[in-house]
């Protein structure tokens, strides 16, 4: 049965997905150029992302929200982070009371510390907060648009909404899992790429396969520190949002993020490298936020705090890296007591249905 389905974005990633839906369903992407829309209605292609890739006739490319939205059942979200709450707020008047919105954003809102479920709590009406859904996982666009196999998750604390869009997204090339954890999905979908840039830091400056083997071992340790400080489970870091998608944004060279710690790791400006790559690196922003939220939760994260030193321009890539071989030696397993005594405690015990979610 086919869904009518809204995509908001018509980046890489937002095609990508219109492409994947409109295989079943119709399918209404937004793009806030008038180009990009006038493009992909005339001649079948996004100017500016994919080009190479012909869209299907079942897309129809808009600039007004209000048209991307009308009676859409599924709305998949794909903007930049730190653009997602100006988006949505513009765009809520215009939802569906019964839309499943999916976010496939990455990312953490430099002001409050959120992650992108507790933008969208806090910007919709709590009619929309039990179809809220969240897409991770490793999955570069270009190989979606292109048909190459790839597995994600889909993570909603009512799991019935996630297995609709399980149903609505599957085929024999995009396979969907799905998961209770939202917490932990989102935050390891951000933080990866906080660790994706120490990766391409350390690999221009040919620090070798042991260097990025430690680097993206000690980093999912952050990244699960800080997700267990906010009611994640331990367990959602070692599946397809955890593990699998740092393993691709470390080592992928399509990564943008780690594209962006090959450029610093070889002395470039970071301005130079941001305008040069011509899409957003989410985790520029996410590592300034993730400093500031691991320091709210009490957790430790030097590799993240590393990084930006780095990308401030506080230290040398050289300097950053010689101060984090040499901290103060400990055990490996220091923090396994304090993970156990968060292990039961309910997921992300800040939220407050009501108020949205807090850190």
């Amino acid at each position: 049965m086919s869904t009518p389905t809204a995509v908001l974005g018509a980046g890489s990633f937002g095609t990508c997905l219109a492409v994947l839906a409109a295989r079943a369903h119709d399918v209404a992407i937004w793009s806030r150029r008038e180009d990009v829309a006038t493009s992909i209605n005339r001649d079948r292609r996004n100017p500016r992302y994919l080009s190479d890739v012909e869209l299907s006739g079942a897309i129809e490319a808009t600039t007004e929200l209000r048209a991307a939205l009308s009676g859409r059942a599924l709305v998949i979200v794909a903007v930049p982070s730190q653009q997602l709450r100006g988006v949505m707020a513009a765009a809520a008047p215009f939802l569906e009371p019964g839309a499943i919105i999916v976010s496939a954003v990455k990312g953490i809102e430099f002001e409050t510390g959120l992650t992108m479920h507790g933008v969208l709590q806090e910007v919709l009406d709590p009619v929309h907060h039990p179809r809220l859904v969240a897409l991770s996982g490793p999955s570069f666009a270009s190989e979606i648009a292109r048909r190459r196999p790839t597995m994600v998750t889909l993570a909603c604390y009512e799991e019935a909404f996630a297995i609709s869009v399980q149903a609505a997204l599957s085929c024999p090339w995009f396979r969907c899992y799905t998961e209770t954890d939202v917490i932990g999905v989102e935050t390891a979908g951000a933080l990866k790429n906080v660790i994706a840039i120490a990766v391409g830091i350390s690999d221009a400056m040919d620090g070798g396969h042991n260097a990025r083997a430690a680097l993206m071992t000690r980093g999912l340790t952050e990244i699960t520190r800080i997700g267990v400080a906010q009611g994640a489970h331990p367990e959602t870091f070692l599946g397809l949002a955890g593990i699998g998608d740092l393993l691709l944004t470390c080592t992928g060279d399509l990564s943008r993020n780690r594209r962006i710690g090959l450029g610093l790791g070889r002395g470039r400006k970071l301005d130079e490298i941001v305008a040069e790559l011509g899409e957003v690196a989410e985790g520029v922003q996410t590592t300034r936020a993730a400093v500031r939220l691991a320091e709210r939760l009490g957790v430790e994260a030097p590799i993240t705090n590393m990084v930006r030193s780095i990308i401030d321009g506080e230290k040398t890539p050289a300097e950053a890296g010689y101060e984090l071989m040499t901290r103060q030696l400990r055990s490996e397993r220091d923090h396994d007591q304090e993970h156990d005594a968060r292990r039961d405690a309910p997921r992300d015990p800040q939220r407050d249905p009501k108020r949205g979610q807090e850190v």
